[in-house]
This record gives structure tokens, sequence and C-alpha cells, in this order.
């Protein structure tokens, strides 16, 4: 199935995003740091499939969407707004949320500020309850030892970019082989953007640690919730991927022994299998 390259205009600024299928159910795939839109082109074709109008659109900061300066515009409450005003923009009747990393983070925020939702998938990203548990424990913290480095100023972008992003690239590589070598250029080209890097790290800057304050716990999401693990994770914990359950009232959870943190490239066809067989089973195919 084709994959169709767009502009969208949504919360004042304009959005990049590629998509297939068509429809008014809407999976709206968010992608994570350091990627961009084209992270999903393995997924966008299959899960159209499924009924689904698949979008995904780089995020705010990054790539070929707009990039709005400061700390402040990269807020937890400007990111979801993002969410509901893109959805909003692309006319969904039912709202499939999708995101991984960073974009994993939003989704599960967009679901507890009760941004409407008929289904949520989860690659690769605890909900902000249980991972404020987790924060504590030793393994956890040496884990994310760089969120502290990122929140440091001008250093990281220094180090991010030097010799044209490549290290990253490379870094990224050894975590895993399945990375196209055409998308690793995309995200080292938009990486040493003018501006960009600051825009990526103003993510971490703008949220961390207000992430973990304020969550409401207690009330769980109510909306079928799928949360898809790659156990090869260097950046979090296996525990994780358990213990999501008292904060969601209707969770599935799927692991993939041998996939990485980056588990839309390294467990591509089981992934679509899970995502297919979850939504069959919530009456969310068309």
């Amino acid at each position: 199935m084709a994959t169709l390259t767009g502009s969208l205009q949504a919360n004042g600024l304009t959005f990049v995003a590629d998509s297939a299928g068509e429809g008014d159910t809407v999976a709206l795939l968010l992608h994570g740091f350091p990627e961009c839109r084209q992270s999903w082109a393995r997924q966008l074709p299959a899960l159209a499939t499924l009924g689904w109008r698949a979008v995904a659109p780089d995020m705010r900061g990054y790539g070929d969407s707009s990039r709005p300066k400061g700390n402040a515009a990269y807020r937890i409450e400007r990111l979801v707004e993002d969410v509901d005003a893109l959805f909003d923009a692309l006319g969904a009747r039912r709202r499939i949320l999708v995101g991984h990393d960073w974009g994993g983070a939003i989704a599960w925020q967009a679901a507890l500020r009760s941004v409407p939702l008929d289904g949520l998938v989860i690659l690769n990203a605890p909900h902000p309850a249980r991972f404020a548990q987790v924060l504590k424990t030793w393994d956890q913290r040496k884990r994310s030892w760089y969120i502290a480095f990122f929140l440091l100023p001008w250093l990281p972008e220094w180090l991010l970019t030097q010799d044209h992003g490549r290290p990253l690239m490379h870094d990224l590589r050894r975590q895993s082989a399945n990375f196209p070598a055409e998308l690793l250029e995309t995200m080292r080209r938009n990486l040493t953007a003018p501006g960009a890097a600051t825009a990526m790290l103003h993510y971490y800057r703008a949220n961390i640690p207000r992430l973990a304050r304020g969550v409401p716990s207690g009330t769980p999401i109510e909306c079928p919730t799928l949360l898809l693990w790659g156990e090869r994770d260097i950046y979090l914990s296996p525990t994780l991927a358990s213990g999501n359950e008292r904060f969601v009232a209707n969770l599935s959870a799927h692991r993939f022994p041998d996939a990485s943190h980056w588990v839309q490239q390294d467990a591509s066809y089981a992934l679509h299998d899970a995502i297919a067989d979850w939504a069959d089973r919530n009456g969310l195919c068309c």
C-alpha cells in the first residue's frame, strides 16, 4: 500500500506526516528521540490493512515539522494539545494512539489528561507512575544516566552533533542491526539541522522530572491498551514491562525477547500481528 506525505495544521503549528489508508478511524503514531516520522515506515501499510488511516507526523521540533523556540514550547501540556489537535485536523471519528519512547510517554499523558481515545498502543514506554516506582532502583538509575546529562546546557547539543551526528547513528546501529540505512541518514540530517538538537532536548528539559509529578495513579486508564516491549532495552529495565496493570483497566501486554528498545525495527512483523490480534479482540478493526 502506498505511503503519502503531506502537511497538517494543528495547534498553531505545521506538522509534516506520512500516511497510509483511508477512513475516519485514525491511528496516530508518535515517534521518540531521536527518531522521525519515517521510523514508522514498516508499520503504516500494515496498520492500514486493519481499515485504519495510519498517520505518522514529525513531532514538533523534529524533521520537517514546525520548530518553536524556547523550553516552554515543549512542555507536556503543549505536546498533549498537539495530539488532540492532530486527531481533529485528521477528522478522526475513532482515535487509536500509538507511541514509542517519548511518543509513548506523550501517549500515556494524553490518556491521563482525558484526551478522547478509543485505543492506546505503547511501545517500550512504561506508565509514568510505574516508571516513578522503578526509578528508585539502582538498576534503572544507571540506565537513565543519560537523562541527567541531557538536562545540562549546550554540552549535549555539542556532543550529539559531533561529526555531523554520525557517532549517535553508529551507536543506534550497534543497538539494532535492523535500522534501515536510509532511516539513520534521515535522522542524522534532522539532528544536525539548525536548532534541531536543542528542540529535541527540550522534551527532556521541559518535562523532567515534571512527568512523574501528580500522576493520577488511582484512576486507571479506561480505553483498551496494548503494551509492546522489546526486552533487550538498554534504557529501560525489563521490570517496567510488568506492574502496569494497576494503572490500566483493560491492559494487554506482549513481550519480544529478541528485540531492543527499537522494537518497531527489530520485531516489525510480530509487532503487526500483536496489534492486529489486539485490535480484533477489542472491536477496533474496520
